[in-house]
């Protein structure tokens, strides 16, 4: 190997910045090593320094060390009830111009598709469990030049934004005490990939030869063990992207990707995640327990370790009583036995005890019975488990035994029980919201207008021409329904009282088809709730009329519903949003005194 091949300087500095953080954060590391292995039952486990995982075996062979693990239904129980939550997202527009309604309707479609096609639910689920388990889980929003339909014969794509979910053990923040990651000035993203996949990506070959680990130690030369510490899975490297929100000497930021000895990409920050069209980091931060100054947020599972350590002890030590009361325990007098015989056949019901002659027979030790100690200390630390957690019986095994509850008494308890999981509830809510933002941001960085027309024709309704200016998540307000409050029964029971109030019905009595597709979606039947009608077409035709004003001639048609243009038309003027001139608000005018006559001429 020559001595003299030096390594590039950038990689030499981000392998640097990465050892230092991962240093920083070891315990942590180990923490959530821990907690996965308590999680799967391996309850028996310690963390050595060098931070692998050791089992604490028996102190005598004759130790029971069974584990009663507490903790994965506590946890499942947790993740179901987070499962259940609406993860359907919804835009409101910022003010009542017909042009910001428009705008949120199509950015909620936006949204929708690209969860659809990113299969968000599951998403959802893989982020609560790495946010329970270690305590924070992350989404990495990112545009994908590989995803969308061809545009041309050497197939190129239109791209398509990608999310995924990132472990807490990929990123690594500048500051473990910043509160979030809009506090952090840069973030790495650690993660392990199949060297044939970095290569195709990236195009740089990978040397294979000093695939030790990704991870620089001492050194400027590639020659051997001093540079790289660690071990690789075979045929995969470790890609490190720093990413660096933009400074006086890189005003749009910076994304620096290394992995082995390579240089990957070196260029400004390349997403405009924030508001007002600022670079920022493509990641949203999604904790269980937040944690006072804390980039990583605590875990549940750390804090019933302790309960389950004491739990797995007391309910040991009673069947080793047991054991005791059953097997027994023999006293007999030295010499007066064969010893062997007894160990290897034990005291079988009607063997006979042979003793030497002039000893003491030999007799049993009389335990008594079971100590009640040791059942009022297991139903301690049951009631420990409820408490630490805030999930009760009823949430685990879905009734309450040996108790009788009225119907208000349980609906007392589920809110109860909804109200502790309401910070971490609110997270997850708070971190769609924030997935949501950037999606849209992201769209309009990088999406064609042809890409934003296949989107907005999926379906009837908004029919304008929409382009990568119109979207804007400044100007929208997300609505993210709580499911975990509002059960698919509860929701079901309002839309009932909404119908027998007569809330959505007009002066005549009758309910709108609008009305009707609003409450097929808070019954929950979105399939039939989108079922094609006319009147969103209408109201599509007519607003496609709003934006054609002044560039061409307005016609009317017998097929027009006459009262909705006139509505859509009326909206469309009064909005102060729609920028248009007298001329064109005489021209869209007319146009109204011609839906009018067609009426008053139908009515005739």
């Amino acid at each position: 190997m020559n001595s003299d091949k030096k390594i590039d300087e950038r990689v030499k500095e981000v392998l640097e910045d990465f050892a230092r953080r991962a240093e920083e954060r070891k315990e942590l590391e180990r923490a959530w090593l821990i907690n996965l292995n308590y999680y799967n039952g391996n309850q028996y486990a310690e963390c050595l320094p060098t931070g692998a995982i050791c089992s604490v075996g028996r102190r005598y062979p004759w130790q029971s060390t069974s584990v009663f693990n507490h903790i994965a239904p506590i946890i499942e129980a947790r993740l179901a009830k987070f499962n259940r939550m609406s993860s359907e997202i919804s835009c409101l527009p910022a003010s009542s111009s017909p042009g910001d309604g428009m705008a949120a309707k199509f950015a909620t479609k936006l949204i929708r598709s690209v969860r659809e096609e990113n299969d968000f639910r599951a998403l959802s689920g893989k982020a609560a469990y790495w946010a329970e388990i270690c305590g924070t889980a992350f989404y990495k929003i990112c545009w994908d030049k590989s995803k969308g339909r061809p545009v041309s014969a050497d197939g190129l794509r239109e791209g398509d934004v990608t999310v995924t979910v990132c472990p807490p053990q990929e990123i690594y923040p500048d500051s473990l005490s910043a509160a979030g990651t809009e506090d952090c000035r840069s973030i790495i993203h650690a993660k392990a990939y199949p060297v044939k996949t970095v290569e195709d990506s990236w195009g740089v070959k990978i040397r294979t030869d000093i695939l030790k680990a990704g991870v620089l130690a001492t050194g400027t030369d590639f020659d051997g063990e001093n540079l790289f510490c660690g071990k690789e899975k075979d045929g995969f490297v470790l890609v490190i992207e720093r990413y660096s929100l933009p400074t006086a000497e890189y005003p749009e930021g910076r994304l620096l990707i290394v992995a082995a000895d390579k240089v990957l990409y070196d260029g400004a920050l390349p997403y405009e995640t924030e508001s007002g069209g600022r670079r920022g980091f493509p990641f949203v931060r999604q904790v269980s327990i937040p944690a006072p100054a804390s980039f990583f947020g605590g875990s549940l599972v750390e804090r019933m370790i302790p309960i389950q350590k004491a739990y797995n002890a007391v309910k040991n030590r009673k069947h080793e009583f047991f054991n005791r009361l059953t097997a027994g325990v023999l006293l007999a007098e030295d010499g007066s036995v064969d010893v062997d015989d007894l160990d290897e056949e034990g005291i079988a019901p009607g063997k006979v005890i042979i003793y030497r002659q002039g000893c003491e027979k030999p007799e049993m030790v009389n335990f008594g019975s079971v100590p009640q100690e040791f059942g009022e200390e297991e139903d301690r630390l049951l009631k420990e488990f409820v408490t630490v957690s805030g999930v009760n019986d009823f949430l685990v095994t879905g009734a309450f035994t040996g108790l009788n509850y009225s119907g208000a008494a349980l609906n007392i308890i589920m809110e109860q029980s909804n109200a502790r999981l309401c910070v971490t509830t609110e997270s997850i809510r708070t971190a769609e919201r924030a997935v949501a933002a950037k999606i849209l941001r992201i769209y309009k960085q990088f999406a064609t207008d042809e890409r934003l027309a296949a989107v907005e024709n999926s379906s009837y309704g908004e029919s304008a021409a929409f382009r990568a200016s119109d979207i804007s998540a400044d100007d929208i307000v997300f609505n993210l329904d709580d499911g975990q409050i509002n059960s698919l029964t509860d929701r079901r029971g309002l839309a009932k009282e909404i119908c027998e109030m007569n809330l959505l019905a007009d002066k005549d009595g009758n309910i709108s088809d609008e009305s009707k597709r609003k409450l097929l979606e808070l019954l929950g039947c979105e399939g039939f709730a989108t079922t094609r009608n006319t009147d969103e077409l209408h109201r599509g035709r007519a607003a496609k009329e709003n934006e054609s004003v002044g560039k061409e001639r307005l016609k009317t048609d017998n097929l027009d519903d006459h009262e909705i243009h006139i509505a859509e038309h009326t909206a469309y003027l009064l909005s102060d949003a729609s920028g248009i001139g007298e001329t064109e608000k005489q021209i869209l005018g007319n146009h109204i005194a011609e839906h009018r006559a067609m009426i008053a001429g139908n009515n005739a």
